[in-house]
């Protein structure tokens, strides 16, 4: 069976990753590619080899369209996926899946209700490493897991970047911090709840530029994440145990290309794996077809659910800090309107 997939919006994200991603699964079909305007849905379509269209909604309209890929602003995603299913499409969306646990939950009974398929494009966690990573912890290759910790943050964004937008969901807890928060709950072995958190609001814009959070679980074990526009580069995780400590780097958004390293630190030696090169979008495509073909799996549904009660969390229990936003510039620093000193 052949899933013929429509797409929602051309966003850099799936011109880079996600629409080759669909033409390497043999089961996945690149019918249509939509946007506001016919021009630029015109040239993806010359690039990936597929129709254009303009407008949304005339790919919602399509019978021979059995499910989308919505690359839309986070702040969009509501909206269409509501409108996706209500046309009876299996969906496919950028993370994460809505800006709110309300939102997340209504569209997720609305999918069960049609029997549709409904996942997040999360692909880190469908690389093989992070499973091969979680398997060495459960034998006991670090002892018993105390502490997960994780950082995603890199340099300010451009000026008219849409995760400066509050109206499209932007800010740094929504855009990085899913993804150690994910991490967090991927390697802890219950649930964690959110204790304490901070995020810097730029009050210009009126988005979280970056964030912390301290997160505990009910046996005592806990995880720390930090995330932001306006740092050097880092995207990692640790993971530390009573016997030693496992180190991943480039651990969310590695390119097809990287092979990752796993640092395994114990007390009198240090040794590091190198694991084969995977293009996580392609085993996540892949995934979204096995679920609209033979079923979605309960566990990804609680997932979702879960990653959405966490960003919930550090929302509703962050203390704020509203102060001007500031980068490094080549001369010296740049207040958020530009101006240097």
């Amino acid at each position: 069976m052949t899933v013929r997939i429509g797409v929602l919006g051309c966003a850099d994200i799936a011109r880079r990753r996600a629409l080759p991603a669909i033409k390497r699964v043999p089961e996945a079909e690149l019918v249509v590619v939509a946007a506001r305007e016919l021009s630029k849905a015109r040239a993806f379509a010359a690039e990936f080899g597929c129709a254009a269209a303009e407008g949304y909604q005339s790919v919602l309209d399509r019978p021979d369209i059995g499910a989308v890929y919505i690359p839309l602003p986070t702040g969009l995603h509501h909206t269409w996926i509501e409108r996706a299913l209500a046309a009876g499409k299996h969906v496919l969306v950028e993370k994460p899946l809505t800006t709110r646990l309300v939102d997340t939950a209504a569209v997720m009974a609305q999918a069960r209700s049609r029997g549709l398929v409904l996942m997040d494009n999360l692909t880190f966690l469908r690389h093989g490493v992070h499973h091969f990573v979680r398997r060495m912890v459960a034998a006991g290759e670090i002892g018993e897991l105390r502490m997960v910790s994780g950082v995603f943050g890199f340099p300010p964004l451009p000026a008219g970047d849409i995760r400066y937008r509050p109206e499209l969901g932007g800010g740094a807890l929504l855009d990085l911090g899913v993804y150690p928060l994910s991490a967090a709950r991927f390697f802890l072995p219950e649930e964690p709840e959110v204790v304490a958190a901070t995020l810097r609001e730029d009050p210009d814009r009126g988005v979280d530029v970056s964030g912390a959070a301290l997160l505990c679980t009910p046996d005592g074990r806990t995880a720390q994440i930090a995330f932001g526009f306006e740092h050097s580069y880092r995207c990692e995780y640790q993971l530390w145990g009573s016997a030693g400590r496992i180190v991943v780097d480039r651990a969310y958004t590695p390119p097809p290309a990287w092979h990752p390293v796993v640092r395994v630190e114990r007390q009198d030696e240090t040794r590091e794996l190198t694991f084969p090169a995977e293009d996580q979008f392609v085993n996540t495509m892949r995934e979204f077809v096995r679920a609209v073909t033979a079923g979605q799996p309960a566990e990804e549904v609680t997932a979702i659910r879960a990653r959405a009660r966490l960003l919930d969390e550090v929302r509703d229990r962050a203390r704020v800090l509203r102060a001007p936003v500031t980068c490094q510039g080549p001369g010296g620093r740049l207040d958020a309107a530009g101006a240097r000193d």
